[in-house]
């Protein structure tokens, strides 16, 4: 069995409703979700005039590959309606593979961990919350440690809701 940390995220349509359909097809399609953290609202990254996002962490278990992992998660982006048209333009989600057990990844299609997720706070909130000791394979250092030390700017709020993370579960 291995373990996926999943960055999930977007800022087009019903962005809840989007992270509860995503959250339903990774459990039927690649494992079980072992945890997830609160969802945050967060500054679009990369391109600052665009609508703010909604993220979330996901820890899952799954029999898949990082390669199948990968596969699988981009057929659900497509599912969810997400259109790549532009480098870090809108989308209906995004969901980023942060870690693999405690693999490096190098291939054409797939970095683990994800390279810029030291320098993005709305990654290191959300996983943070679920994986703060968690330490970095190439960084050595832990996840609470790169959030203390992230420099990113941007906000990164709780999103207020009625739901639980539990509740996407």
């Amino acid at each position: 069995m291995n373990t996926a940390y999943l960055l999930l995220g977007g800022n087009e349509g019903d962005r809840l409703k989007t992270l509860r359909e995503c959250v339903a097809f990774l459990c039927k399609e690649v494992g079980t979700v072992i945890s997830a953290s609160p969802i945050y609202e967060t500054a679009a990254w990369g391109k600052e005039d665009l609508p703010a996002h909604l993220n979330q962490a996901i820890k899952m278990e799954t029999d898949l590959s990082a390669t199948a992992l990968l596969q699988q998660v981009l057929a659900i982006e497509i599912k969810l309606g997400r259109q790549r048209q532009e480098h870090w333009g809108c989308r209906t989600i995004d969901i980023d593979i942060i870690f693999f057990n405690e693999d490096v990844v190098q291939t054409r299609d797939l970095v683990i961990p994800h390279p810029l997720m030291q320098v993005r706070r709305f990654v290191l909130q959300p996983l943070s919350d679920i994986a703060g000791a968690y330490i970095h394979p190439v960084l050595h250092q832990s996840v609470a440690t790169l959030l203390a030390q992230c420099t990113d700017p941007l906000a990164v709020t709780r999103y207020t809701t009625d739901l639980t993370a539990d509740a996407l579960l």
